[in-house]
């Protein structure tokens, strides 16, 4: 059975502290803290608990337009206008690292799910993959013949999808770093391209106002939304990956049941474009960004009660008088809260599975901070090392200065 939505989302809180229009917002794993991007060159880091306050961090010389937390929330990556990439400890010092990633504006940053790579893409056309330990460059995808707006890893890390002005969505193998395929449906600018969590699907909204998903086994059209009546700036799957939502330049958020395959709500907040959306990683909740200058968080109020495994279903995949194709959507959407039952193994056996991948996972947190440590102190080293050089050489002239 599907879930059902109990009451509308309902806007929670919203968060007014940056100068200009916001451009990207994301949550914490833990759902303490969300992070926004502005033109106004800073990032915003919000708590969730009231009362908390917000931390500003100044740093990047123009408008920051795409940022990230890690998936263990020990760091926030942030792209510019200015060329760079900055990864930050999202504490009250806002430390942060920075490396010239792009000869053009970065527009989209991401974390792989195993918080070890970044990849990145920009105005020069390329897509770039860099460690997150010592940000150093692995390789480029460089087949866009335009602007990329957007680049995504695939939950297991092996695929990465990116979205162009070119007006293609490209898949690419992480491995082979081969173009698997060019999705050229859209009619406009591709600002952003996103995985299903199953990983077996892509959604991607564009300037021609329309959403579309495909299946990336298949790489054919699953389904075609023309819902909003302007650009399509941003969108999110719910963990479950039974809805979307999207953020339009109409000033609208819309949420779309992809079981369905329809319009379920329209949700007005935002005076002027809704230039951001971001699920929660629960999907409790949604934060949305706009040219307002305000961030606002969403409750999502869908009912929690998951039930079976949705099973896939033939539908009509075409919404508002678009032509879609009437597949099934067999892309992995189900449930995350169903578990089947293995009948081999006991209770007390899954419960330890599942403590000893909670342990893993602080592990991972943990190694994460110390790597990011190691690295702000290599930099240290690196500076102490050039200035010892320098009094050095100082040092050298003065003395040949007093032997002339």
């Amino acid at each position: 059975m599907a879930a059902v939505c109990e009451e509308d989302p309902s806007l929670e809180r919203h968060f007014k502290g940056h100068r200009d229009a916001v451009t990207s917002v994301d949550f914490s794993h833990a759902k303490k803290q969300l992070v926004s991007g502005s033109m106004d060159s800073s990032l915003m880091i919000w708590s969730m608990k009231p009362q908390m306050r917000a931390y500003r961090f100044v740093g990047h010389k123009d408008a920051v337009l795409c940022v990230h937390f890690s998936p263990s929330g020990h760091l926030v990556a942030s792209g510019s206008r200015d060329k760079t990439v900055r990864l930050w400890i999202p504490s009250i010092k806002g430390e942060s690292t920075v490396f010239k990633a792009h000869t053009g504006t970065v527009r989209s940053v991401h974390f792989s799910s195993d918080g070890q790579s970044l990849v990145t893409a920009s105005d020069d056309k390329t897509v770039k993959v860099w460690t997150v330990h010592r940000q150093k460059f692995l390789f480029s995808l460089s087949q866009h013949i335009n602007w990329v707006r957007c680049a995504r890893f695939s939950p297991d890390g092996r695929l990465i999808v990116s979205s162009s002005d070119d007006k293609t969505v490209k898949l690419w193998d992480k491995t082979s770093r081969e173009c698997i395929h060019s999705f050229c449906e859209h009619s406009g600018f591709v600002n952003h391209v996103d995985f299903h969590p199953s990983g077996h699907c892509i959604a991607a909204g564009s300037t021609d106002s329309t959403v579309k998903l495909w299946d990336v086994r298949m790489n054919r059209l699953l389904q075609h939304y023309q819902v909003h009546s302007s650009v399509v700036n941003s969108l999110s799957f719910h963990p479950s990956g039974n809805y979307l939502v999207t953020a339009s330049s109409d000033s609208t958020l819309k949420i779309l049941d992809l079981l369905e395959g329809r319009l379920l709500y329209t949700l007005h907040g935002h005076q002027g474009p809704a230039t951001c959306v971001a699920f929660s990683r629960d999907g409790d909740f949604f934060a949305s960004g706009g040219s307002d200058e305000q961030v606002m968080v969403w409750k999502t109020n869908f009912d929690t009660d998951y039930g079976d495994v949705v099973k896939p279903q033939k539908y009509s995949s075409s919404v508002d008088g678009t032509h879609g194709t009437g597949s099934e959507m067999d892309c992995g959407i189900h449930h995350k809260k169903t578990k089947p039952q293995d009948s081999g193994r006991t209770h007390e056996q899954q419960d330890e599975e599942s403590s000893l991948a909670n342990t893993l996972e602080q592990i991972l947190g943990q190694l994460d901070v110390l790597t990011q440590t190691v690295s702000i102190l290599e930099q240290r080293l690196t500076l102490t090392e050039d200035k010892l050089k320098e009094c050095l050489e100082n040092q050298q002239k003065i003395i040949q200065n007093k032997t002339n």
